[in-house]
């Protein structure tokens, strides 16, 4: 008991405690009571774990791809009401991450900072210019995602199996979305042309065959030990009732909607620009492709100017050749001779494996990191082949539980001349998208959104530069074969000009294939399907040479600034340490490394 003059203290009333206990409140706000407050880093990256748990409940690919068992068994919820929701939900991101402050975040907290910004910025854009009503581009179209499914789950159990079937009777009600947009858009007339639409409409129904040769029903065909034969019987069965009464008629819908009710309703016009609001569209995506602020007229006249310096080194190197004629000579002679083609397609694949061996043992010459997940090569799908450019290729899982794939397209092998192996190789697996994409999945301290970007003008603009590379590192040293590549990056130079001219200039289909023809060594099929990518896709195949002409002129900047304490690997390293990233972001990383060996 404490004592003060002899008395006993006796306890204040309740009431008295009130003013002090304010003070302390107020104590307490101000100096956080010893509670940790979250730093600006801290709460930016706990919104970039909200994002990304946003990403992965819209899409159940994405999910399954990061390990995410359960949803093998979903796929996306593609209605519009489901899309309205998604884009006020980036809204709200959008919101908060500009609520932040960014003063006092590092360098790659920033770089992350300003790589959302720009993804939700765009993603709205987009959403706000309608172009959610023109889903289809010709190439990974949903029926043609869902398609892949097969070769692209897993399939060590029960199950795995029972996730497939479930994905497979769900098909229905995601085509059923799909369609509900596109009757939309036939009301909007905003429709892709009619040009593209009857060869897109065979890649459909090349899908529709009896349930038990359906590429669907090929799981069910075989099955891993870990499946009893009493579950085998079951799973069979039910595979094959999924295939035939969900999958099939729900392709023989689309089909028929694609012959009666789109393509009739398609414009005869090729150019974006003809539709509805198409103008602002595609000047939204030629700088949603590049990452660049820059006009349709702008890209044109890049493309003009490198179609000519290419042109010179194409004569230069026929001169090498000792061939006596012309360019178009040369070319018609490319194109006819048979020693420039392969007789099956096990010989182009035996070839362009051989390429790709010689040039995994050049790597580290050039690369002081690589990544370890390796890649395989597969045969482009019967299906998707015949209107399906020369190659493309597969990410790993980012689980571990896929290899990359480089596909190589086998059909038609008069039109696969071997003088382009090397080129296409290189782009498409290494140091091309392989090496790039599979570093990017391995990346360590990034937020997962980083580790799964994918800007076009990076991507593309890294592989054609790994095309080029391939030449210092000792390759095309055959002169038809270094040819070849300078037709693949006349190709990419071409792709500037024509895509602006179809979709801001008015040209014709016939113009676009003409010009193509007369200024490259491609095949005319090849050319014929790249020009209908274009009017499917307007503004992607800009990305390419963009990005490829903005890395060599960074590299350039940087041997010239260092000198000889220039280092080839190093700035490779650079260039890929961040993943995929916007020019601007990359050209200033550059720019600082420069200082900083200086």
């Amino acid at each position: 008991m404490n004592r003060k003059n002899g008395n006993s203290l006796k306890p204040l009333p309740a009431l008295a405690y009130r003013p002090l206990l304010f003070l302390l409140l107020l104590i307490c706000i101000a100096t956080g009571c010893g509670i940790s407050q979250k730093s600006d880093s801290e709460k930016l990256h706990s919104l970039f774990d909200d994002y990304w748990e946003f990403r992965l409940n819209a899409d159940p690919y994405l999910a399954a791809s990061y390990g995410e068992t359960a949803a093998n068994a979903l796929l996306p919820d593609a209605s519009l009401a489901a899309l309205e929701q998604r884009n006020e939900e980036l809204s709200r991101f959008l919101s908060r991450l500009r609520s932040l402050p960014t003063a006092n975040l590092d360098s790659q907290d920033g770089i992350s900072y300003r790589l959302l910004e720009h993804i939700l910025s765009e993603q709205l854009r987009e959403f706000e210019l309608g172009y959610h009503f023109m889903p289809l581009n010709g190439w990974w179209d949903y029926h043609a995602v869902f398609a892949e499914q097969p070769v692209r789950m897993p399939f060590r159990n029960a199950a795995d199996y029972e996730n497939f079937i479930s994905r497979l009777e769900s098909f229905p009600e995601l085509n059923r979305q799909y369609l509900e947009r596109l009757r939309m858009a036939v009301e909007r007339e905003m429709v892709r042309p009619a040009v593209v639409l009857e060869p897109y409409i065979a890649t459909i129904t090349a899908l529709i065959e009896d349930a038990e040769d359906s590429r669907f029903f090929e799981p069910f065909l075989s099955f891993p030990t870990a499946v009893s034969q009493a579950d085998k019987e079951r799973l069979r069965l039910r595979g094959l009732e999924a295939v035939r009464d969900s999958v099939l008629p729900a392709y023989r819908e689309l089909a028929e909607f694609m012959k009666n009710e789109y393509l009739p309703a398609a414009p005869s016009e090729i150019g974006l620009s003809n539709i509805p609001g198409g103008l602002p569209l595609y000047e939204y995506l030629v700088g949603h492709y590049t990452t660049m602020d820059v006009s349709p007229a702008e890209v044109h006249l890049a493309g003009l100017a490198e179609i000519a310096r290419i042109r010179e080194e194409m004569d230069d190197v026929i001169r090498d050749t000792g061939f006596r004629g012309d360019f178009a000579e040369f070319v018609e002679f490319l194109r006819t001779d048979n020693q420039f083609y392969a007789e099956s397609p096990e010989e182009l694949l035996r070839i362009t494996a051989l390429y790709l061996k010689q040039m995994d043992g050049k790597l580290p010459e050039f690369f002081g990191r690589l990544p370890r997940m390796p890649y395989g090569l597969r045969e482009v799908p019967d299906y998707l082949a015949p209107r399906m450019t020369t190659a493309y290729y597969n990410r790993p899982a980012s689980d571990g539980t896929r290899a990359g794939f480089y596909y190589v397209n086998t059909y038609n092998l008069p039109s696969r001349p071997l003088y382009e192996v090397e080129a296409l190789s290189f782009h498409e697996a290494v140091p091309g998208h392989h090496l790039q994409l599979a570093l990017q999945q391995e990346l360590e301290g990034l937020p997962d959104f980083r580790r799964n970007s994918s800007f076009t003008v990076f991507v593309e603009g890294w592989a054609l530069y790994a095309e080029w590379l391939a030449l210092e590192m000792g390759f095309y040293t055959d002169p038809y074969s270094n040819f070849g590549r300078l037709t693949y990056e006349m190709w990419r130079a071409l792709r500037l000009v024509v895509d602006t001219g179809i979709h801001a200039k008015g040209w014709t289909r016939d113009e676009a294939i003409s010009y193509m023809a007369e200024n490259s060594a491609l095949s005319l099929l090849n050319i014929r399907n790249e020009v209908d990518r274009y009017i499917f896709w307007p503004g992607q195949a800009l990305g390419y040479k963009t990005g490829e002409m903005k890395i060599k002129e960074l590299r350039e900047q940087a041997e010239n600034e260092l000198g000889s304490n220039f280092d080839i690997r190093h700035f490779h390293d650079l260039v890929l340490e961040n993943g995929s990233i916007t020019l601007e972001i990359l050209e200033e990383e550059v720019l600082r490394w420069i200082q900083e060996q200086l």
